[in-house]
């Protein structure tokens, strides 16, 4: 057990202050396996490609992930995804990979473009802003055109970047023991859920008076059919779609403002990342998914961003039945937690962990580098997700080069949400490319 522990409370208050430096601590203090207390509940902390391994393969009614992401039920509604019976999420992940096809993604890396183009169309040739910012407005614009088309993108209020924002905010440690306490927090978070329904149920319906053949992924939703016959009920096709938003909206925003970071810190990793853009990507042009992959140092350098600043800190299952790991067995009642923050962090996996190297070799396990989970559980919406950032970087470093406002070692993960994201203001200097 790793030490602290408060009676009563465990390490609750120490989880819930930052669930990345509490298990970095714990890592460090008990090895590959720790165990830590929530209020009570007993959670075992598993480190290293073989962990990761045994749990990402363990069947679902031994290892439960819908079980510890309760919390999630209100942000996406009762019917969808951990709301929903197993065998309905699965074919509702299905749903999610098949707007996510080869065919799709080409259309969407061809708006992601343009949207980034006009984002930054009134740039000039130098500023000061906050990327952080930026991308989260930015991803937004982006998300709602591929997700929801080009109608509702045209109608977009800040409202509803707002609503999304107090979603976020309720996914905190804090969820993870009670996500339904009384705290604002929460009833704030029901609220922006209220509303969105509302506000998609009124997408929904224009679409379905409208018909037409429609390149988004709420025309696949509309269209969906589960293994009876049946479709996806218009009610639940709002769920699925924030489901789908924070996927690949947090992951993207938070992800694209740290790899901004690491653009200006790293000035050295840049011009072979330039010469495959200019060699690729024409600004005001469009972007194609075959342009991306001749991209390897700019794909190095976002994975190796990913590496470090993982955006998703933890990965939870809950043991259903006993679950053997090198002589342990958890039983039922266990929370078994992979961490990305700390397993990223292995000095035998990833040598000199610290140092950002995005020529550093991928390791021999395909279960270290874990940004998005593994298995069949692996994040759907990883591909979208890369895709958006891929994207902004193109658009942005063929025009811009980026340095640091504030002291370079003073941009630092924080975890306001169960979420990582660099610490605030995340202030860069942009200045006209001079080549």
């Amino acid at each position: 057990m790793v030490s602290g522990a408060e009676p009563g409370a465990g390490h609750y208050a120490e989880f819930t202050a930052n669930p990345a430096a509490f298990m970095l601590r714990a890592w460090r203090e008990c090895g590959e396996l720790a165990g830590f207390d929530l209020g009570g509940a007993r959670n075992v902390l598993m480190v290293g490609p073989e962990a990761h391994e045994a749990v990402f393969r363990a069947p679902d009614d031994q290892l439960s992930a819908a079980e510890p992401y309760k919390y999630m039920v209100p942000v996406f509604g009762e019917g969808i995804q951990y709301g929903a019976p197993l065998p309905i999420e699965r074919q509702q992940v299905k749903f999610l990979t098949h707007a996510l096809r080869p065919e799709k993604m080409r259309g969407y890396a061809q708006v992601i473009s343009r949207e980034v183009e006009d984002y930054i169309a009134d740039w000039g040739d130098e500023g000061e802003r906050d990327f952080h910012d930026e991308f989260k407005e930015l991803v937004l614009r982006t998300s709602t055109h591929c997700l929801m088309g080009s109608e509702f993108r045209t109608k977009l209020t800040d409202e509803f970047g707002v609503l999304f924002h107090d979603l976020e905010h309720a996914i905190s440690p804090q969820a993870v023991v009670d996500a339904h306490s009384e705290s604002e927090v929460f009833a704030k978070r029901d609220r922006a859920r209220a509303r969105l329904q509302d506000m998609l149920m009124d997408v929904v319906r224009e679409r379905r008076r409208g018909g037409g053949d429609h390149p988004d992924m709420l025309q696949v939703f509309l269209e969906a059919r589960y293994l009876d016959g049946t479709g996806l009920a218009d009610e639940l096709i709002p769920g699925m779609i924030v489901w789908i938003m924070f996927a690949g909206f947090h992951t993207s925003s938070n992800t694209a403002a740290w790899t901004a970071v690491e653009v200006a810190r790293n000035p050295q990793c840049i011009p072979a990342i330039t010469r495959e853009i200019d060699a690729a990507y024409r600004p005001g042009g469009d972007l194609s998914t075959a342009a991306l992959r001749e991209m390897p140092a700019l794909d190095a350098f976002i994975g190796e961003t990913l590496r470090l600043h993982p955006p998703l800190v933890t990965l939870m299952r809950a043991v259903l039945r006993d679950f053997e790991y090198k002589g342990h067995v958890f039983p039922p009642g266990t929370t078994l937690v992979i961490s990305p923050y700390v397993s990223h962090r292995l000095p035998e996996v990833f040598p000199d962990p610290e140092r950002f190297d995005p020529t550093r070799p991928a390791p021999e396990s395909v279960f270290a580098s874990i940004a998005f989970g593994g298995g069949r559980r692996k994040c759907v919406g990883n591909a979208f997700a890369l895709l958006q950032v891929q994207s902004i970087f193109c658009a942005l470093l063929a025009r811009y080069e980026l340095e640091p406002v504030d002291p370079p070692e003073s941009y630092v993960d924080i975890m306001p949400s169960l979420i990582l994201r660099p610490s605030e203001p995340c202030l860069l200097r942009y200045r006209r490319r001079r080549s």
